[in-house]
């Protein structure tokens, strides 16, 4: 049954990390751990108590041309965010928990106003965040601080997408946002892969080289 469980975003995580004392909570979310290729990026946002944005849920769930309006009524009404990635490299030195974990600690880090508590979407928070935090299981569709990083994160990362179709028109980065879909691992195969993609997962792909 919990499955089939529908949530609607609110400030009930917010509003019972401040009933422990708590003045700036952000809520923090990523975009990018499944691609292929190009960072991961991470966001913050502290948004105001009960701050009302129309149409606030899970950026996975709404339409490009909404993430896109939503991302600019975030960024205006937000108390304070920070946008953050982790490079293909470090991808590769830390692994994609790691470097998940290294953006979501630097978007923090990069909020106007210094946040002393963090929800975090998903079941981990990183160890090295500094201030106290929790996780929270679709925390995107549940908490609106957090569905709002995940708007932030996910326009983010697909801008940077769009950049790199540019730099790299053959792999069709514009329609995929580096994601694995038959049309661009065709092209890794017909083209070999490019400095954003991300070696270690193109291991299977490429028949297990390095």
């Amino acid at each position: 049954m919990s499955e089939t469980v529908k949530y609607t975003p609110d400030y009930t995580f917010e509003r019972a990390a401040a009933a422990e004392g708590f003045t700036a909570v952000c809520g923090v979310d990523e975009a990018g751990r499944g691609p292929l290729a190009g960072p991961v990026v991470a966001a913050a946002v502290i948004l105001p108590d009960g701050c009302v944005i129309d149409g606030l849920n899970d950026s996975k769930k709404l339409s490009e041309k909404k993430r896109e309006l939503l991302y600019e009524t975030i960024t205006e009404r937000a108390t304070a965010y920070g946008i953050a990635e982790a490079t293909v490299e470090e991808i590769e030195r830390y692994n994609i928990l790691g470097a998940t974990f290294l953006a979501m600690c630097r978007a923090v880090d990069a909020l106007g106003v210094a946040a002393d508590y963090a929800l975090i979407d998903g079941n981990k928070v990183p160890p090295q965040l500094g201030i106290p935090a929790e996780s929270i299981i679709k925390g995107d569709a549940r908490s609106c601080s957090v569905a709002a990083a995940s708007i932030l994160a996910k326009v983010t990362r697909d801008r940077e997408l769009y950049q790199l179709d540019k730099l790299y028109p053959q792999y069709g980065f514009a329609k995929h946002k580096g994601y694995g879909t038959k049309a661009h691992t065709d092209a890794i195969l017909q083209y070999g892969p490019c400095p954003e993609h991300r070696p270690s997962f193109l291991k299977k792909l490429m028949g297990g080289g390095k």
